[in-house]
């Protein structure tokens, strides 16, 4: 005879807690700069042409600056001729200091 419902009730409640999973670790949100003030324009001008490898992603997290950004002063450099494109690969820019 099956055992009755009351019984698979009790003994699924004793062994049937759910596993509680790690909430994991979370990462905290940058707080990069959305503007350039004096300062930071500065620091851009003087730091960005010694770069070995200008790309976007490194202006962002050497000179704690968004994408936009990072993307205007690449293109501000290249203008004036102070860096060369190496590779322009759709989103990926990727410059190299002017060694003149």
């Amino acid at each position: 005879m099956p055992p009755k419902k009351s019984a698979i009730a009790a003994a699924a409640s004793k062994t049937g807690k759910k596993k509680k999973w790690s909430k994991g670790k979370v990462k905290d949100k940058a707080q990069n700069a959305v503007y350039l003030d004096k300062v930071l324009y500065e620091r851009v001008i003087k730091e960005v042409p010694t770069f070995k490898m200008i790309t976007p992603s490194v202006l962002i997290d050497r000179l704690k600056i968004n994408g936009s950004l990072a993307r205007l002063a690449i293109r501000h450099f290249e203008r004036e001729g102070q860096i060369k494109p190496v590779i322009h690969h759709n989103g990926q820019l990727v410059y190299t200091r002017n060694s003149d």
